[in-house]
Protein backbone atom coordinates (compact mmCIF):
# COMPACT_ATOMS: atom_id res chain seq x y z
CA UNK A 1 0.00 0.00 0.00
CA UNK A 2 1.02 3.77 -0.35
CA UNK A 3 3.52 4.81 2.04
CA UNK A 4 4.42 8.51 1.55
CA UNK A 5 5.19 11.56 3.66
CA UNK A 6 2.69 14.39 3.88
CA UNK A 7 5.28 16.15 2.42
CA UNK A 8 5.50 13.38 -1.04
CA UNK A 9 1.81 13.67 -1.07
CA UNK A 10 1.72 17.67 -1.54
CA UNK A 11 3.58 17.35 -4.61
CA UNK A 12 1.80 14.54 -5.71
CA UNK A 13 -1.84 16.31 -5.57
CA UNK A 14 -3.16 19.53 -5.62
CA UNK A 15 -3.38 21.04 -1.92
CA UNK A 16 -4.95 24.56 -0.86
CA UNK A 17 -3.19 24.75 2.89
CA UNK A 18 0.22 25.07 4.19
CA UNK A 19 1.32 21.76 5.68
CA UNK A 20 5.01 22.46 6.38
CA UNK A 21 4.85 21.85 10.27
CA UNK A 22 3.74 18.35 9.02
CA UNK A 23 5.75 17.50 6.18
CA UNK A 24 7.67 14.66 8.12
CA UNK A 25 4.54 12.64 8.92
CA UNK A 26 4.36 9.41 7.52
CA UNK A 27 1.15 7.87 5.50
CA UNK A 28 -0.04 4.06 5.31
CA UNK A 29 -2.60 3.53 3.10
CA UNK A 30 -5.86 4.96 2.65
CA UNK A 31 -9.18 4.36 4.17
CA UNK A 32 -12.64 5.63 3.12
CA UNK A 33 -14.31 4.25 6.20
CA UNK A 34 -14.00 5.78 9.70
CA UNK A 35 -14.44 2.54 11.35
CA UNK A 36 -11.82 0.56 10.27
CA UNK A 37 -9.12 3.24 10.73
CA UNK A 38 -5.73 1.20 10.68
CA UNK A 39 -2.56 3.58 12.33
CA UNK A 40 -0.77 5.93 9.61
CA UNK A 41 -3.86 5.86 7.36
CA UNK A 42 -5.03 8.85 5.44
CA UNK A 43 -8.51 9.25 5.75
CA UNK A 44 -10.76 10.23 2.67
CA UNK A 45 -13.95 11.86 3.81
CA UNK A 46 -17.09 11.73 1.47
CA UNK A 47 -20.22 13.78 1.44
CA UNK A 48 -23.03 11.59 1.16
CA UNK A 49 -26.99 11.69 0.91
CA UNK A 50 -27.29 10.45 4.73
CA UNK A 51 -23.74 11.46 6.03
CA UNK A 52 -20.89 13.67 5.43
CA UNK A 53 -17.59 11.69 5.97
CA UNK A 54 -16.08 15.01 7.33
CA UNK A 55 -17.98 14.74 10.77
CA UNK A 56 -15.05 12.02 11.55
CA UNK A 57 -12.46 13.49 10.50
CA UNK A 58 -10.92 14.35 14.42
CA UNK A 59 -12.42 11.07 15.28
CA UNK A 60 -10.44 9.09 12.99
CA UNK A 61 -7.40 10.50 13.45
CA UNK A 62 -7.53 10.32 17.52
CA UNK A 63 -8.00 6.48 15.71
CA UNK A 64 -4.64 6.29 14.63
CA UNK A 65 -4.90 8.24 10.61
CA UNK A 66 -1.89 10.00 10.32
CA UNK A 67 -3.92 12.60 8.44
CA UNK A 68 -7.27 13.30 6.54
CA UNK A 69 -8.40 15.59 3.25
CA UNK A 70 -10.52 18.19 3.65
CA UNK A 71 -12.89 19.28 0.60
CA UNK A 72 -13.20 23.08 0.64
CA UNK A 73 -16.64 23.96 0.31
CA UNK A 74 -17.09 22.10 3.58
CA UNK A 75 -16.52 24.70 6.17
CA UNK A 76 -14.61 24.78 9.55
CA UNK A 77 -11.42 22.65 8.70
CA UNK A 78 -9.52 21.71 11.57
CA UNK A 79 -6.69 23.43 10.89
CA UNK A 80 -4.08 22.22 13.62
CA UNK A 81 -5.09 19.16 12.71
CA UNK A 82 -3.09 17.33 9.85
CA UNK A 83 -5.97 18.03 6.80
CA UNK A 84 -5.17 18.40 3.32
CA UNK A 85 -7.57 20.91 1.81
CA UNK A 86 -8.42 19.96 -1.88
CA UNK A 87 -10.98 20.96 -4.38
CA UNK A 88 -13.03 17.65 -4.37
CA UNK A 89 -11.96 14.42 -2.28
CA UNK A 90 -12.99 12.05 -4.75
CA UNK A 91 -10.93 13.98 -7.74
CA UNK A 92 -8.21 13.82 -5.53
CA UNK A 93 -7.96 10.07 -4.21
CA UNK A 94 -8.12 9.53 -8.04
CA UNK A 95 -5.27 11.78 -8.69
CA UNK A 96 -3.19 10.31 -6.21
CA UNK A 97 -3.79 6.82 -6.93
CA UNK A 98 -2.58 8.18 -11.07
CA UNK A 99 0.29 9.41 -9.57
CA UNK A 100 1.55 6.39 -7.43
CA UNK A 101 0.57 3.95 -10.69
CA UNK A 102 3.15 6.43 -12.28
CA UNK A 103 5.90 5.62 -9.62
CA UNK A 104 5.42 1.95 -9.36
CA UNK A 105 7.44 -0.65 -11.77
CA UNK A 106 4.18 -3.00 -11.18
CA UNK A 107 2.92 -4.22 -14.66
CA UNK A 108 -0.98 -3.87 -15.00
CA UNK A 109 -3.14 -6.25 -16.59
CA UNK A 110 -6.90 -4.86 -17.00
CA UNK A 111 -10.19 -7.26 -17.24
CA UNK A 112 -13.35 -6.06 -18.56
CA UNK A 113 -16.30 -7.36 -20.36
CA UNK A 114 -19.83 -8.07 -19.93
CA UNK A 115 -19.60 -11.52 -17.62
CA UNK A 116 -16.16 -13.15 -16.94
CA UNK A 117 -14.75 -10.18 -14.90
CA UNK A 118 -14.11 -11.60 -11.79
CA UNK A 119 -14.00 -15.25 -12.79
CA UNK A 120 -11.53 -14.49 -15.27
CA UNK A 121 -9.41 -12.19 -12.85
CA UNK A 122 -9.33 -14.84 -10.20
CA UNK A 123 -8.12 -17.39 -13.10
CA UNK A 124 -5.25 -15.00 -14.36
CA UNK A 125 -4.17 -14.47 -10.62
CA UNK A 126 -4.74 -18.06 -10.00
CA UNK A 127 -1.57 -18.55 -13.01
CA UNK A 128 0.72 -15.18 -12.64
CA UNK A 129 1.16 -16.31 -8.97
CA UNK A 130 2.86 -19.10 -9.94
CA UNK A 131 5.84 -17.08 -10.64
CA UNK A 132 5.06 -13.49 -9.63
CA UNK A 133 3.86 -11.73 -6.35
CA UNK A 134 0.57 -10.51 -7.75
CA UNK A 135 -2.18 -8.29 -6.25
CA UNK A 136 -5.94 -8.00 -7.57
CA UNK A 137 -8.68 -6.10 -7.18
CA UNK A 138 -10.36 -7.31 -4.41
CA UNK A 139 -14.64 -7.76 -3.79
CA UNK A 140 -16.43 -5.58 -6.19
CA UNK A 141 -13.98 -2.63 -6.17
CA UNK A 142 -13.77 -2.29 -9.89
CA UNK A 143 -15.52 1.44 -10.40
CA UNK A 144 -14.07 5.14 -10.55
CA UNK A 145 -13.49 4.95 -6.70
CA UNK A 146 -12.96 1.07 -6.19
CA UNK A 147 -10.24 1.02 -8.88
CA UNK A 148 -8.43 3.86 -7.24
CA UNK A 149 -8.72 2.82 -3.58
CA UNK A 150 -7.40 -1.27 -5.18
CA UNK A 151 -4.04 1.14 -6.64
CA UNK A 152 -3.22 2.45 -3.79
CA UNK A 153 -3.41 -0.55 -1.62
CA UNK A 154 -1.18 -2.43 -4.04
CA UNK A 155 2.53 -2.90 -2.37
CA UNK A 156 5.93 -1.39 -3.88
CA UNK A 157 7.45 -5.04 -3.96
CA UNK A 158 4.24 -6.19 -6.27
CA UNK A 159 5.25 -7.22 -9.86
CA UNK A 160 1.83 -7.42 -11.33
CA UNK A 161 -1.87 -5.95 -10.28
CA UNK A 162 -4.64 -7.42 -12.03
CA UNK A 163 -7.33 -5.30 -12.17
CA UNK A 164 -10.99 -5.61 -12.85
CA UNK A 165 -12.42 -2.64 -14.37
CA UNK A 166 -16.54 -2.30 -14.43
CA UNK A 167 -18.92 0.25 -16.17
CA UNK A 168 -22.51 1.26 -16.21
CA UNK A 169 -22.07 3.93 -19.15
CA UNK A 170 -19.63 5.52 -21.94
CA UNK A 171 -16.58 6.99 -20.92
CA UNK A 172 -16.02 4.66 -17.39
CA UNK A 173 -13.74 2.37 -18.66
CA UNK A 174 -11.91 4.70 -20.81
CA UNK A 175 -11.38 6.81 -17.36
CA UNK A 176 -10.25 3.96 -15.25
CA UNK A 177 -7.62 2.52 -17.94
CA UNK A 178 -5.95 5.66 -18.32
CA UNK A 179 -5.86 5.74 -14.41
CA UNK A 180 -4.28 2.49 -14.44
CA UNK A 181 -2.34 2.42 -17.83
CA UNK A 182 -2.24 -1.76 -18.09
CA UNK A 183 0.98 -3.45 -20.00
CA UNK A 184 -1.89 -6.29 -21.08
CA UNK A 185 -6.17 -5.99 -21.35
CA UNK A 186 -8.64 -8.83 -21.70
CA UNK A 187 -12.30 -8.22 -23.19
CA UNK A 188 -13.88 -11.22 -21.85
CA UNK A 189 -17.17 -10.87 -23.80
CA UNK A 190 -19.69 -8.76 -25.27
CA UNK A 191 -23.49 -9.21 -23.00
CA UNK A 192 -26.60 -7.79 -22.87
CA UNK A 193 -25.82 -6.39 -19.18
CA UNK A 194 -25.91 -2.02 -19.80
CA UNK A 195 -28.68 -2.57 -22.86
CA UNK A 196 -30.45 0.33 -20.71
CA UNK A 197 -27.64 2.60 -20.39
CA UNK A 198 -26.50 1.98 -23.71
CA UNK A 199 -29.00 0.42 -26.18
CA UNK A 200 -27.17 -2.21 -27.82
CA UNK A 201 -24.62 -4.61 -27.93
CA UNK A 202 -22.94 -2.99 -30.72
CA UNK A 203 -22.47 0.49 -27.47
CA UNK A 204 -21.48 -2.40 -25.30
CA UNK A 205 -18.91 -3.42 -27.27
CA UNK A 206 -17.43 0.10 -27.66
CA UNK A 207 -17.68 1.14 -24.37
CA UNK A 208 -15.50 -2.17 -23.51
CA UNK A 209 -13.46 -1.00 -26.22
CA UNK A 210 -12.24 2.03 -24.31
CA UNK A 211 -9.94 -0.39 -21.91
CA UNK A 212 -8.06 -0.07 -25.42
CA UNK A 213 -7.11 3.62 -24.84
CA UNK A 214 -5.17 2.61 -21.24
CA UNK A 215 -2.93 0.31 -22.92
CA UNK A 216 0.88 0.99 -23.38
CA UNK A 217 2.13 0.89 -26.83
CA UNK A 218 2.89 -2.12 -27.88
CA UNK A 219 0.88 -4.13 -24.82
CA UNK A 220 -1.25 -7.02 -25.29
CA UNK A 221 -4.69 -6.97 -26.20
CA UNK A 222 -6.77 -10.00 -25.71
CA UNK A 223 -10.27 -10.83 -26.90
CA UNK A 224 -12.63 -13.04 -27.34
CA UNK A 225 -12.22 -13.59 -30.95
CA UNK A 226 -15.50 -15.27 -31.85
CA UNK A 227 -17.49 -12.34 -30.87
CA UNK A 228 -18.23 -10.40 -34.24
CA UNK A 229 -18.93 -7.25 -32.74
CA UNK A 230 -14.70 -6.81 -31.17
CA UNK A 231 -12.89 -8.26 -34.32
CA UNK A 232 -14.55 -5.78 -36.69
CA UNK A 233 -13.92 -2.62 -34.01
CA UNK A 234 -10.36 -3.82 -32.92
CA UNK A 235 -9.17 -2.79 -36.17
CA UNK A 236 -8.60 0.71 -35.16
CA UNK A 237 -6.16 -0.40 -32.11
CA UNK A 238 -4.21 -2.88 -34.63
CA UNK A 239 -1.03 -0.87 -35.42
CA UNK A 240 -0.13 -0.06 -31.79
CA UNK A 241 -0.75 -3.17 -29.75
CA UNK A 242 -0.42 -6.83 -30.04
CA UNK A 243 -3.25 -8.88 -30.64
CA UNK A 244 -4.24 -12.30 -29.37
CA UNK A 245 -7.75 -14.03 -29.17
CA UNK A 246 -9.93 -16.96 -27.70
CA UNK A 247 -12.82 -18.79 -27.94
CA UNK A 248 -14.24 -21.84 -29.60
CA UNK A 249 -13.27 -21.41 -33.06
CA UNK A 250 -9.84 -22.93 -34.30
CA UNK A 251 -9.41 -19.60 -36.00
CA UNK A 252 -8.28 -18.20 -32.28
CA UNK A 253 -4.61 -18.00 -31.00
CA UNK A 254 -6.08 -20.21 -28.71
CA UNK A 255 -8.93 -22.88 -28.72
CA UNK A 256 -10.33 -25.49 -26.79
CA UNK A 257 -9.77 -29.05 -29.18
CA UNK A 258 -11.23 -31.00 -26.60
CA UNK A 259 -14.13 -30.49 -23.65
CA UNK A 260 -15.46 -32.66 -21.02
CA UNK A 261 -17.61 -31.81 -18.32
CA UNK A 262 -17.76 -33.65 -14.63
CA UNK A 263 -19.70 -33.11 -11.66
CA UNK A 264 -17.00 -31.62 -10.18
CA UNK A 265 -15.43 -29.26 -13.14
CA UNK A 266 -14.51 -29.76 -16.85
CA UNK A 267 -11.82 -31.20 -18.44
CA UNK A 268 -9.86 -29.91 -21.49
CA UNK A 269 -7.04 -29.49 -24.12
CA UNK A 270 -6.32 -26.90 -26.49
CA UNK A 271 -4.56 -26.55 -29.81
CA UNK A 272 -1.24 -24.73 -28.16
CA UNK A 273 0.04 -27.55 -25.89
CA UNK A 274 0.15 -31.39 -25.20
CA UNK A 275 -0.82 -31.02 -22.10
CA UNK A 276 -4.63 -31.73 -20.55
CA UNK A 277 -5.86 -29.07 -18.03
CA UNK A 278 -7.96 -29.79 -15.02
CA UNK A 279 -10.49 -26.81 -14.01
CA UNK A 280 -12.09 -27.43 -10.51
CA UNK A 281 -14.97 -24.98 -11.84
CA UNK A 282 -18.04 -25.71 -13.80
CA UNK A 283 -19.24 -24.44 -16.80
CA UNK A 284 -17.82 -24.45 -20.54
CA UNK A 285 -18.10 -20.32 -20.84
CA UNK A 286 -15.66 -21.36 -17.57
CA UNK A 287 -13.16 -22.76 -19.90
CA UNK A 288 -13.40 -19.56 -22.16
CA UNK A 289 -12.35 -17.58 -19.25
CA UNK A 290 -9.53 -19.69 -18.19
CA UNK A 291 -8.36 -19.32 -21.81
CA UNK A 292 -7.84 -15.59 -21.99
CA UNK A 293 -5.99 -16.08 -18.57
CA UNK A 294 -3.75 -18.24 -20.09
CA UNK A 295 -2.56 -15.82 -22.53
CA UNK A 296 -1.82 -13.47 -20.47
CA UNK A 297 0.21 -16.18 -18.21
CA UNK A 298 1.81 -16.93 -21.40
CA UNK A 299 2.31 -13.49 -22.20
CA UNK A 300 4.75 -12.90 -19.14
CA UNK A 301 6.36 -16.00 -19.48
CA UNK A 302 4.69 -18.83 -17.76
CA UNK A 303 4.81 -22.69 -19.51
CA UNK A 304 1.53 -23.79 -20.45
CA UNK A 305 3.19 -27.46 -18.03
CA UNK A 306 2.94 -24.73 -14.96
CA UNK A 307 -0.10 -23.85 -15.91
CA UNK A 308 -1.55 -27.62 -15.71
CA UNK A 309 -0.99 -27.00 -12.33
CA UNK A 310 -2.49 -23.84 -11.74
CA UNK A 311 -5.42 -24.32 -13.09
CA UNK A 312 -5.97 -26.99 -10.39
CA UNK A 313 -5.83 -25.13 -7.39
CA UNK A 314 -8.16 -22.58 -9.03
CA UNK A 315 -10.77 -20.70 -6.45
CA UNK A 316 -13.24 -18.60 -7.38
CA UNK A 317 -14.71 -15.56 -5.72
CA UNK A 318 -18.19 -16.92 -4.17
CA UNK A 319 -21.44 -17.19 -5.39
CA UNK A 320 -19.72 -17.61 -8.91
CA UNK A 321 -20.59 -21.19 -9.96
CA UNK A 322 -19.90 -22.56 -6.46
CA UNK A 323 -21.72 -26.17 -5.80
CA UNK A 324 -22.88 -26.57 -2.28
CA UNK A 325 -25.19 -29.02 -0.87
CA UNK A 326 -28.20 -28.75 1.14
CA UNK A 327 -29.71 -30.19 4.33
CA UNK A 328 -31.50 -32.82 2.38
CA UNK A 329 -27.94 -33.81 0.11
CA UNK A 330 -29.06 -31.99 -3.02
CA UNK A 331 -26.18 -29.94 -4.81
CA UNK A 332 -27.12 -26.79 -4.98
CA UNK A 333 -24.86 -24.86 -7.67
CA UNK A 334 -24.83 -20.98 -6.51
CA UNK A 335 -24.40 -19.09 -9.20
CA UNK A 336 -26.20 -16.06 -7.56
CA UNK A 337 -23.53 -13.25 -8.04
CA UNK A 338 -25.31 -11.62 -11.34
CA UNK A 339 -27.07 -12.70 -14.31
CA UNK A 340 -27.29 -11.43 -18.23
CA UNK A 341 -28.90 -13.71 -20.84
CA UNK A 342 -25.75 -15.41 -22.40
CA UNK A 343 -24.73 -16.08 -18.60
CA UNK A 344 -28.06 -17.36 -17.76
CA UNK A 345 -28.26 -20.11 -21.10
CA UNK A 346 -24.73 -21.03 -20.55
CA UNK A 347 -25.73 -22.11 -17.06
CA UNK A 348 -28.32 -23.45 -17.61
CA UNK A 349 -26.94 -25.32 -20.75
CA UNK A 350 -24.34 -26.66 -17.99
CA UNK A 351 -27.23 -27.82 -15.74
CA UNK A 352 -28.41 -29.61 -18.97
CA UNK A 353 -25.54 -32.11 -19.58
CA UNK A 354 -24.63 -32.66 -16.24
CA UNK A 355 -24.90 -36.34 -15.76
CA UNK A 356 -25.74 -38.47 -12.55
CA UNK A 357 -28.91 -36.59 -11.42
CA UNK A 358 -32.63 -37.45 -10.90
CA UNK A 359 -33.86 -34.11 -11.22
CA UNK A 360 -32.70 -30.72 -12.32
CA UNK A 361 -34.36 -27.81 -10.95
CA UNK A 362 -33.64 -23.80 -11.97
CA UNK A 363 -34.47 -21.38 -9.46
CA UNK A 364 -34.05 -18.32 -11.77
CA UNK A 365 -34.72 -14.90 -10.74
CA UNK A 366 -35.19 -11.06 -12.64
CA UNK A 367 -32.13 -9.93 -15.29
CA UNK A 368 -31.32 -6.56 -14.49
CA UNK A 369 -30.45 -3.18 -16.55
CA UNK A 370 -31.64 -5.08 -19.55
CA UNK A 371 -33.82 -1.81 -21.21
CA UNK A 372 -37.02 -1.79 -23.34
CA UNK A 373 -36.90 -5.28 -24.14
CA UNK A 374 -36.41 -6.69 -20.33
CA UNK A 375 -39.59 -8.83 -20.91
CA UNK A 376 -38.74 -10.46 -24.06
CA UNK A 377 -35.24 -11.63 -23.02
CA UNK A 378 -36.55 -13.25 -19.95
CA UNK A 379 -39.04 -15.22 -22.00
CA UNK A 380 -36.96 -16.09 -24.29
CA UNK A 381 -35.15 -17.84 -21.39
CA UNK A 382 -38.56 -19.96 -20.63
CA UNK A 383 -38.62 -20.44 -24.23
CA UNK A 384 -35.74 -21.98 -23.94
CA UNK A 385 -35.44 -24.64 -21.80
CA UNK A 386 -35.50 -28.44 -22.71
CA UNK A 387 -37.98 -30.74 -20.84
CA UNK A 388 -36.03 -33.68 -21.30
CA UNK A 389 -33.38 -31.78 -19.74
CA UNK A 390 -34.92 -29.63 -16.85
CA UNK A 391 -37.71 -31.14 -14.61
CA UNK A 392 -38.74 -27.75 -12.65
CA UNK A 393 -38.65 -24.39 -12.93
CA UNK A 394 -39.07 -21.53 -9.62
CA UNK A 395 -38.95 -17.99 -10.71
CA UNK A 396 -38.43 -15.06 -8.05
CA UNK A 397 -39.60 -11.64 -9.13
CA UNK A 398 -41.20 -9.77 -11.48
CA UNK A 399 -39.45 -10.31 -14.19
CA UNK A 400 -39.29 -14.04 -13.55
CA UNK A 401 -42.73 -13.90 -13.78
CA UNK A 402 -42.34 -13.96 -18.06
CA UNK A 403 -39.35 -16.31 -17.21
CA UNK A 404 -42.32 -19.01 -16.38
CA UNK A 405 -44.87 -17.47 -19.45
CA UNK A 406 -42.25 -18.69 -21.69
CA UNK A 407 -41.40 -22.44 -19.64
CA UNK A 408 -45.28 -23.37 -19.39
CA UNK A 409 -45.73 -24.31 -22.90
CA UNK A 410 -41.94 -26.04 -22.33
CA UNK A 411 -42.28 -27.64 -19.23
CA UNK A 412 -46.25 -27.67 -18.40
CA UNK A 413 -48.11 -25.74 -15.67
CA UNK A 414 -47.24 -28.35 -13.31
CA UNK A 415 -43.89 -28.10 -13.34
CA UNK A 416 -43.45 -24.01 -13.10
CA UNK A 417 -44.16 -22.33 -9.59
CA UNK A 418 -43.74 -18.76 -9.65
CA UNK A 419 -43.04 -16.34 -6.28
CA UNK A 420 -42.20 -13.11 -5.67
CA UNK A 421 -41.53 -14.24 -1.77
CA UNK A 422 -38.11 -16.19 -1.02
CA UNK A 423 -39.80 -17.78 1.69
CA UNK A 424 -42.84 -19.26 -0.07
CA UNK A 425 -40.23 -20.20 -2.45
CA UNK A 426 -38.21 -21.89 -0.45
CA UNK A 427 -40.85 -23.63 1.67
CA UNK A 428 -42.05 -25.03 -1.93
CA UNK A 429 -38.46 -26.44 -3.35
CA UNK A 430 -38.04 -28.46 -0.18
CA UNK A 431 -40.79 -30.08 -0.89
CA UNK A 432 -38.89 -31.24 -4.67
CA UNK A 433 -35.44 -32.04 -3.76
CA UNK A 434 -33.67 -35.23 -2.32
CA UNK A 435 -29.98 -36.58 -3.05
CA UNK A 436 -30.60 -37.07 -6.08
CA UNK A 437 -31.50 -33.45 -7.01
CA UNK A 438 -29.36 -30.54 -9.04
CA UNK A 439 -30.45 -27.05 -8.49
CA UNK A 440 -29.64 -24.00 -9.81
CA UNK A 441 -29.90 -20.96 -8.44
CA UNK A 442 -29.48 -17.80 -10.61
CA UNK A 443 -30.38 -13.98 -10.58
CA UNK A 444 -28.70 -10.64 -10.56
CA UNK A 445 -27.01 -9.42 -7.72
CA UNK A 446 -30.28 -7.43 -6.86
CA UNK A 447 -32.09 -9.90 -5.93
CA UNK A 448 -30.03 -11.45 -3.32
CA UNK A 449 -30.86 -15.51 -4.13
CA UNK A 450 -27.93 -16.33 -2.09
CA UNK A 451 -30.60 -16.41 0.53
CA UNK A 452 -32.51 -19.34 -1.14
CA UNK A 453 -29.43 -21.24 -0.73
CA UNK A 454 -28.44 -19.81 2.75
CA UNK A 455 -32.02 -21.38 3.22
CA UNK A 456 -31.64 -24.35 1.23
CA UNK A 457 -28.34 -25.08 3.85
CA UNK A 458 -29.72 -24.76 6.55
Amino acid sequence: MIKRTIKQIVEMIPVQNNLTSFFDVNITGVSIDSRKIEKGNLFVPFKGEHADGHKYVAESIQKGAAAALWQKDVPNPPLDLPVLIVDDCLTALQELARKYREQLAVKVVGITGSNGKTTTKDMTTNLLSLQYKVQKTEGNLNNHLGLPLTVLGLKEETEIAVLEMGMSGRGEIEFLTKLARPDAVVITNIGESHLLDLGSREGIAEAKLEIMQGLKPGGLAVLHGDEPLLMERIHQFKPNVQLQTFGRSDTNTIFPTEMTQTNEGSVFNINLSKQSFDLPVLGTHNIMNALAAMLIAHYFSIPFEKMAEGLKKVKLTNMRMEIVEGKHGEKVINDAYNASPTSMMAAIELVSNLQGYEKKILVLGDMLELGPQEKQYHRQIGEGLNPEKIDVLFTYGQLGIEIANGARNRLGDGKVFVFTDKQELVKELVRHVDQNTLVLVKASRGMKLEEIVASLQK
